[in-house]
Parts: C-alpha cells; structure tokens; sequence
C-alpha cells in the first residue's frame, strides 16, 4: 500500500508533537463588560490582540446568579491567571456597562498582583437618545 503525500505530512506532524507557542506579553489592557445579566472580561495586547477571556456564564452561573459580583470576581481571576502565565505584569482597565461586576473585578484585578496605571470608565452615554415615536392622533 502507497502512502500519500497528507498521510506523510499527518505522521511528521504526530512525531513531532505540535505545542502551541508561549507568548511573552508584559503591558496590556483588562477589558471589562459588566452588563446588568453577565460580566465578561477580555485580555488583550496594548495593539488589540485578544490573549484570554472570561464570563460568569464560562464558569457555571446561570441566570440571575451571572449578575452578582462574586460571579464577577470569580471569572476576573480566571481571566487574570491565564495572562499572568502569558507574562502579563501591567495593565490598564477599562471598565464598560452599569453591572455590578465592575467593583467586584476591578478588586479582583487588584489583588491578582498585576500593576494597574490607568483605570478608564468607557461607558457609553446617550446624547439626546433615539427619535420619539410620533404623535398619536385619535
């Protein structure tokens, strides 16, 4: 029986054993996202590379349990730990939404034993809001 050329190529890369690549990434930003159902965190370069994530939801809590700042707190040290084996030493926040979460994962963030320089709050804010309805006319 003849081998092809993806048959050769398929056993090389079993030998060889693929391992992802470690990154090396020393400044970075904590994106926060606390909205009044979950709270989801995102960790990425200073150029926007995401290097890892978290949500309540990720971890088990489900309906109005998502909400609550433990759950908040919970997947702010998940998402921290994978960074900080990435290399992370500082980052900057930015803290997003009217959740609850947004305490509970800054303190967590703290805590972690990252160096935070900046804490900005890039919260949307409505300016005048949407077109009214029309009159009703009876």
């Amino acid at each position: 029986m003849t081998e092809t050329k993806t048959d050769i190529a398929l056993k090389e890369k079993k030998q060889k054993g693929v391992s992802k690549k470690k990154k090396n990434i020393i400044n970075g930003i904590i994106h926060v996202y606390a909205s009044f159902n979950n709270t989801i965190i995102s960790i990425s370069e200073t150029n926007g590379n995401i290097i890892c994530w978290s949500s309540s939801g990720k971890h088990g809590f489900k309906g109005s349990r998502k909400a609550t700042p433990y759950a908040a707190q919970v997947a702010t040290q998940y998402a921290v730990n994978i960074a900080k084996e990435c290399g992370l030493q500082n980052a900057i926040v930015e803290i997003r939404g009217p959740g609850v979460g947004r305490e509970a994962s800054l303190r967590a963030i703290q805590v972690s034993g990252v160096n935070v320089s900046l804490v900005k709050d890039i919260t949307y804010l409505p300016h005048n809001g949407c077109r009214p309805a029309k009159r009703r006319r009876v």
